[in-house]
Protein backbone atom coordinates (compact mmCIF):
# COMPACT_ATOMS: atom_id res chain seq x y z
CA UNK A 1 0.00 0.00 0.00
CA UNK A 2 1.51 3.64 -0.74
CA UNK A 3 2.52 6.06 1.74
CA UNK A 4 -0.53 8.24 0.86
CA UNK A 5 -3.03 5.04 1.13
CA UNK A 6 -1.65 4.76 4.42
CA UNK A 7 -2.11 8.69 5.85
CA UNK A 8 -5.86 8.25 3.60
CA UNK A 9 -6.98 5.18 5.46
CA UNK A 10 -5.39 6.51 8.80
CA UNK A 11 -7.52 9.62 8.50
CA UNK A 12 -10.42 8.26 9.51
CA UNK A 13 -9.19 7.38 13.38
CA UNK A 14 -8.67 10.49 13.38
CA UNK A 15 -10.13 12.27 16.65
CA UNK A 16 -11.38 15.85 15.99
CA UNK A 17 -14.57 16.44 17.57
CA UNK A 18 -14.12 19.86 17.43
CA UNK A 19 -13.30 21.16 14.31
CA UNK A 20 -13.80 17.75 12.31
CA UNK A 21 -10.62 18.65 10.60
CA UNK A 22 -9.41 15.13 10.17
CA UNK A 23 -5.83 14.37 8.85
CA UNK A 24 -4.00 11.65 8.67
CA UNK A 25 0.05 11.42 8.07
CA UNK A 26 2.26 8.50 7.53
CA UNK A 27 5.73 8.60 7.26
CA UNK A 28 8.16 5.61 6.10
CA UNK A 29 11.23 4.65 7.80
CA UNK A 30 14.45 4.05 6.75
CA UNK A 31 14.45 0.18 7.48
CA UNK A 32 11.17 0.87 5.15
CA UNK A 33 8.38 0.53 7.65
CA UNK A 34 5.20 2.68 7.06
CA UNK A 35 4.42 4.26 11.06
CA UNK A 36 1.25 6.01 10.23
CA UNK A 37 -0.66 9.22 13.02
CA UNK A 38 -3.70 11.01 13.38
CA UNK A 39 -4.15 14.70 14.64
CA UNK A 40 -5.46 14.29 18.14
CA UNK A 41 -8.00 17.31 19.43
CA UNK A 42 -8.47 18.13 23.05
CA UNK A 43 -11.20 20.44 24.55
CA UNK A 44 -8.35 22.13 26.27
CA UNK A 45 -7.19 23.88 22.72
CA UNK A 46 -4.24 24.10 21.86
CA UNK A 47 -3.29 20.47 23.83
CA UNK A 48 -3.85 18.54 20.34
CA UNK A 49 -1.30 16.66 18.73
CA UNK A 50 -0.81 16.71 14.80
CA UNK A 51 -0.78 13.85 12.77
CA UNK A 52 3.00 14.20 11.47
CA UNK A 53 3.95 14.55 15.02
CA UNK A 54 1.81 11.14 15.95
CA UNK A 55 3.63 9.18 12.85
CA UNK A 56 6.95 10.48 13.95
CA UNK A 57 6.13 9.29 17.73
CA UNK A 58 4.87 6.12 16.49
CA UNK A 59 8.46 5.45 14.27
CA UNK A 60 10.58 6.81 17.19
CA UNK A 61 8.65 4.49 19.38
CA UNK A 62 9.13 1.23 17.41
CA UNK A 63 13.24 2.26 17.63
CA UNK A 64 13.89 4.61 14.18
CA UNK A 65 15.06 7.83 14.24
CA UNK A 66 15.52 8.21 10.35
CA UNK A 67 12.33 9.14 7.78
CA UNK A 68 13.10 8.48 3.83
CA UNK A 69 9.11 9.95 3.03
CA UNK A 70 6.17 11.58 3.98
CA UNK A 71 2.58 12.17 2.89
CA UNK A 72 0.22 13.85 4.91
CA UNK A 73 -3.51 14.60 3.90
CA UNK A 74 -7.03 16.04 4.95
CA UNK A 75 -10.23 16.92 3.71
CA UNK A 76 -9.37 20.52 2.42
CA UNK A 77 -9.45 22.62 -0.79
CA UNK A 78 -6.03 22.71 -1.13
CA UNK A 79 -3.32 20.20 0.03
CA UNK A 80 -2.62 21.59 3.57
CA UNK A 81 1.03 21.84 5.12
CA UNK A 82 2.39 20.84 8.19
CA UNK A 83 2.34 23.36 10.62
CA UNK A 84 5.56 24.91 11.51
CA UNK A 85 6.00 23.09 14.43
CA UNK A 86 5.54 19.82 12.21
CA UNK A 87 7.71 21.29 9.95
CA UNK A 88 10.77 21.46 12.48
CA UNK A 89 10.20 17.84 13.88
CA UNK A 90 10.59 16.53 10.29
CA UNK A 91 13.15 18.21 9.46
CA UNK A 92 14.72 16.65 12.86
CA UNK A 93 14.67 12.91 11.53
CA UNK A 94 14.67 13.59 7.80
CA UNK A 95 17.55 15.32 5.44
CA UNK A 96 16.20 18.40 3.05
CA UNK A 97 15.75 16.41 0.04
CA UNK A 98 13.23 13.69 1.87
CA UNK A 99 10.18 13.68 -0.12
CA UNK A 100 6.93 15.03 1.27
CA UNK A 101 3.63 14.48 -0.75
CA UNK A 102 0.56 16.82 0.71
CA UNK A 103 -2.74 15.83 -0.32
CA UNK A 104 -6.75 16.54 -0.49
CA UNK A 105 -8.94 13.66 -0.05
CA UNK A 106 -10.23 14.82 -3.39
CA UNK A 107 -7.16 14.11 -5.15
CA UNK A 108 -5.39 16.86 -5.57
CA UNK A 109 -1.20 16.45 -4.69
CA UNK A 110 1.61 18.54 -3.95
CA UNK A 111 5.12 16.95 -3.72
CA UNK A 112 7.65 18.69 -2.28
CA UNK A 113 10.11 17.91 0.05
CA UNK A 114 11.67 18.59 4.02
CA UNK A 115 13.92 21.48 2.86
CA UNK A 116 10.99 23.33 0.95
CA UNK A 117 9.23 23.26 3.60
CA UNK A 118 11.62 24.78 6.45
CA UNK A 119 14.36 26.21 4.45
CA UNK A 120 17.07 27.78 6.62
CA UNK A 121 15.83 25.09 9.02
CA UNK A 122 17.84 25.17 12.78
CA UNK A 123 19.87 21.79 13.13
CA UNK A 124 22.43 20.28 14.96
CA UNK A 125 25.18 22.16 13.62
CA UNK A 126 24.08 25.42 14.70
CA UNK A 127 25.52 24.06 18.40
CA UNK A 128 28.61 22.71 17.31
CA UNK A 129 30.12 25.47 19.86
CA UNK A 130 28.06 23.64 23.20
Amino acid sequence: MSLLKQAREVRENAYAPYSKFKVGAAVRGASGAVYRGVNVENVAYPEGTCAEAGAIAAMVAAGETELIAVAVIADSPSPVPPCGGCRQKLAEFGRADTPVILATTDGAQLETTIGELLPGRFDASHMDKC
